[in-house]
C-alpha cells in the first residue's frame, strides 16, 4: 500500500478553490452533464487533497446523484429551488437577507459592486440574479484561485487585498445567508442528494469563513 501523498498549501488552496467551484455546479439545474463532464469525480478528488470528511461528503454526493437519478433530481429542484408556488430555499441572498422574499434588493446591487472590484464578471449566459447561491460561491472560488495563486508568486500585496474583500464578502453577504439557506434545504429536501449538497456547501463556506479570518489576524 503505496503510503498518503502530502500535498503543500498551494495545491490544498487550488483545491479549496476547485471544490467550490464543483460545488457551485451543483445549483444548476441537474443534468447529464454531470455524469459526462466527470463533476463528481472532479470533486472527489479536490474533497480528498483537503479533508477526508469533506471527501466522504462528497463521494455521497456523487453516489447519490446516481441512485436517484435525474428526473426525481429534477422534481426536487424545482420543489426547493422554483415553486411554482411556494418555494423552500429560494436561492438569493436578497431573500435571506432582507427577510422580505423580495428579489434585486440594495444586498443585490451591493453584491454586484464586490464582484466588480473583485474583477468578477457575469456570464451573458447566466440566466439567475447575481446573487444566486451559484453566482456567490463562484465568485469565493475565483477569489481563493487569485489569492492562492498571489501566494505562489510572492505578491503579499496582491494576496491581502484579494483576503481583504473575501472577508468583507463573508460579512456582509454569503456569510450572513448561507446557514439559514442550507438548512431550509435539508429541512425540505426529499432527496439525499440535496440534503448532502447543503451539508457540503455548509462545510466549505464555513472552513472558508475561518480560513480566511486566520489569515487576515495580525
Amino acid at each position: 500500500m503505496a503510503p498518503a501523498r502530502i500535498i503543500g498549501e498551494h495545491e490544498k488552496g487550488a483545491a479549496r478553490a476547485e471544490l467550490l467551484r464543483f460545488i457551485a455546479a451543483c445549483y444548476y439545474q441537474p443534468c447529464a452533464e454531470f455524469a459526462e463532464e466527470g463533476l463528481f469525480d472532479s470533486m472527489l478528488d479536490a474533497a480528498t487533497r483537503i479533508d477526508p470528511h469533506l471527501a466522504a461528503h462528497a463521494r455521497r454526493l456523487g453516489e447519490q446523484f446516481y441512485a436517484e437519478g435525474i428526473e426525481n433530481l429534477l422534481l426536487d429542484y424545482t420543489r426547493l429551488f422554483l415553486g411554482p408556488t411556494h418555494t423552500i430555499a429560494k436561492p438569493y441572498g436578497s431573500v435571506w437577507l432582507t427577510g422580505e422574499g423580495g428579489l434585486m434588493q440594495d444586498s443585490t446591487m451591493a453584491v454586484l459592486e464586490l464582484y466588480e472590484e473583485g474583477g468578477f464578471e457575469m456570464d451573458g449566459e447566466f440566466r439567475e440574479l447575481p446573487d444566486h447561491i451559484a453566482a456567490e460561491l463562484e465568485f469565493l472560488y475565483l477569489l481563493l484561485f487569485r489569492e492562492n495563486e498571489a501566494h505562489r508568486t510572492g505578491d503579499a500585496g496582491a494576496a491581502s487585498a484579494i483576503a481583504d474583500l473575501r472577508k468583507r464578502f463573508f460579512d456582509q453577504h454569503l456569510g450572513r445567508w448561507v446557514g439559514p439557506f442550507t438548512a431550509a434545504v435539508t429541512a425540505g429536501a426529499q432527496s439525499l442528494f440535496y440534503r448532502e449538497l447543503a451539508e457540503l456547501t455548509g462545510r466549505c463556506v464555513t472552513m472558508e469563513a475561518s480560513a480566511g479570518a486566520a489569515t487576515l489576524r495580525p
